[in-house]
């Protein structure tokens, strides 16, 4: 029940304040301050005229710290899930502490209270080639603009995700916490970057800004605060760092015969690990190398496939040849690893390769190399065993878009990989995940996984809504995962599919089911393009143009946009259809149909599943 300035003695503001702490108090800390208020009252009222009361009761004195008077902002930018799920854990901490906590997606903040705020705490990936994640795009235009405030007041610290095989190595991160600085603000703690494998890096950066923010108040930090991960906040015991080992029910071949393509669809078994998701969520699964790869590997630094190397936090001896083969990263080459690799080797090539000034000619070598690569290119044989696996890094998860329904298929998930199958620079290469799926899984067998939950993918709240959903290739699971859903709930809201691949004949993936939808009215329409059936390739963003009057009104009556698939291609050029489409149907300038589209992100019309 919510305090009213007419039947209390406080003024508006007092008012506001005690309305937004009653409600995070937990029933200790409630009964706590009735005991506190109680002792400071009676100690008031014993106090002589004209002096002032008895200083506060010490913290030690009573069962629980008192909360403190600290209100925290946490803002998020995320693509995958992986900055949402840490700031709510960071957020739980916080409120735990006694801080005040407002936590938010950027794409929900509102800049212009940025003056209004004393502490903020950014979590935030890097996308793409060193773009901010679609919900944090505005809020950085905004930060990076003329109209950002100054921000003397505030005090900050930003904890940046990215992926050090990437160029642009946590740039929105690195961005935020300059513009922050330029602006006035003073940090809390310094900015932690983190590589794929984040959760040591992330809960040591959390036990600082704890600490930080505790420090001269009343509260003293909550034990074990630093214990922040991206873990989901569902019930289940299993999750990033602690996958449940599911079985794996089908394993089918999606294309013909014939296609230059093959695509995996896998069933897997939730069975007995009470993990939920919803449509637009992820499934990560852990993979395992190529032993042909491993096997090659040890020949060329001429080690003992059995020697035993200590793995993981803890120290755990496993043989050389498992470790490499379950454990670590060796298809995938960074700029640190070329660095630390550099110190251990003997000669001087490598070294001029890692020093100053040469950068391009480092991202041009990583590019399509793997560890193989580098110790024959670069003669590393001879390093120990032991030494060389301690530079590795730990073998990230693969992140698919789920394509069922729990709804649906209860008990189950299912995921839609294509292999990646190439030749550069000499050598076959091979996806480490989605060719591990193709060729050496079985029915019967178990993968470690967990689900990564995507609050920036998901079906509008309002299931009447329109949904326009555009997805070639491999991008249209999570439509088949919404599709499923809506047919569960009776929905019989307006849809319509976009979907793409080379051949008709061997490369319609789903297309009994898109049928069946279609007749039984679950889905709307569908638009289909086969690039290579036809002398002109056409692809999805070719359709929608064709449809553009349709689509446009679409848009006029509130749908939603959903795209999935390839980023760097793809996606931008389905951008540049939506935004020609404005121009063309809705009169708009260029200007005027961008900010459309960035409207449309705001307002979670226009969502985003790349990579």
């Amino acid at each position: 029940m919510e305090l009213q300035v007419t039947n209390s003695p406080f003024h508006q503001e007092q008012v506001e304040l005690l309305n937004r702490l009653l409600p995070t108090l937990t029933d200790t800390q409630r009964i706590w301050l009735s005991g506190y208020l109680t002792a400071v009252g009676g100690a008031a009222a014993a106090a002589p005229s004209g002096t002032a009361p008895s200083a506060p009761i010490a913290a030690n004195a009573v069962p629980a710290a008192a909360p403190v008077s600290k209100d925290v902002t946490v803002l998020y930018g995320s693509q995958t899930g992986n900055s949402h799920g840490l700031a709510k854990k960071l957020s739980k901490k916080l409120e735990e502490q006694g801080s005040l906590v407002t936590l938010s997606s950027m794409s929900d903040f509102k800049p212009n209270g940025l003056k209004k705020i004393q502490n903020l705490l950014i979590l935030v990936s890097t996308h793409g080639e060193g773009d901010p994640p679609d919900n944090a795009i505005a809020f950085h235009e905004f930060l990076h603009s003329k109209r950002a405030p100054q921000l003397e007041g505030l005090r900050y610290s930003v904890l940046a995700l990215g992926d050090t095989s990437y160029e642009f190595f946590c740039k929105t991160g690195k961005d935020f916490d300059l513009r922050l600085e330029e602006l006035g603000a003073k940090r809390l703690a310094p900015r932690v970057d983190c590589d794929v494998d984040f959760d040591e890096p992330a809960s040591e950066w959390a036990k600082h800004v704890l600490s930080a923010l505790s420090e001269g108040s009343a509260a003293p930090a909550v034990a074990g605060a630093a214990g922040v991960s991206a873990a989901s906040d569902t019930e289940s015991e299993y999750s990033r760092t602690n996958p449940f080992r599911a079985e794996v029910l089908e394993n089918l071949n999606l294309n013909g015969r014939g296609s230059d393509r093959e695509t995996r669809h896998l069933e897997i078994s939730l069975e007995g690990s009470n993990l939920q998701y919803e449509p637009g969520d992820s499934l990560g699964i852990y993979p395992e190398n190529d032993l042909r790869l491993v096997d090659e590997l040890i020949a060329a630094m001429g080690w003992n496939a059995d020697e035993l190397v200590a793995v993981g936090k803890n120290g755990e001896q496993r043989s050389l040849r498992d470790a490499l083969h379950s454990h670590y990263e060796i298809t995938v080459l960074t700029k640190p690893l070329l660095e630390h690799a550099a110190q251990l080797a003997e000669g001087w090539a490598l070294k001029e390769l890692v020093a100053a000034g040469r950068e391009q000619d480092l991202r041009a070598y990583i590019q399509e190399r793997d560890l193989l690569d580098l110790v024959q290119d670069y003669g590393l044989k001879g390093i120990p065993a032991g030494q060389f696996v301690t530079i590795l890094r730990k073998m990230p998860a693969r992140l698919y878009s789920i394509a069922s329904s729990s709804k649906a298929s209860p008990d189950e998930v299912h995921v839609t990989v294509r292999a990646v199958r190439y030749e550069s620079n000499g050598r076959n290469r091979y996806g480490v995940c989605s060719v591990h799926l193709a060729e050496r899984i079985q029915p019967g067998d178990t993968l470690p996984i967990y689900i990564q939950q995507n609050s920036n993918f998901k079906l509008p709240a309002n299931p009447e809504t329109p949904i326009i959903m555009i997805g070639p290739g491999t991008g249209v699971a999570p439509f088949r995962a919404f599709l499923a859903e809506r047919e569960e709930l009776g929905v019989e809201g307006k849809s319509w599919l976009f979907y793409g691949d080379q051949h008709f004949a061997t490369d319609f993936l789903y297309q009994i089911e898109w049928q069946r939808w279609l007749k039984d009215g679950v889905l709307s329409r569908m638009d289909v393009a086969f690039s290579r059936d036809t002398d002109k390739k056409v692809y999805v963003q070719h359709r929608m143009l064709e449809k553009s009057k349709e689509l446009y009104k679409w848009l006029q009556e509130g749908a939603c946009v959903y795209v999935c698939g390839d980023e760097k291609k793809m996606a931008h050029d389905v951008h540049s259809a939506l935004a020609t489409i404005l121009e063309q149907e809705g009169g708009l300038s260029p200007e005027e149909a961008a900010e459309y589209l960035i409207r449309m992100q705001q307002q979670k019309r226009y969502q985003r599943d790349v990579y």
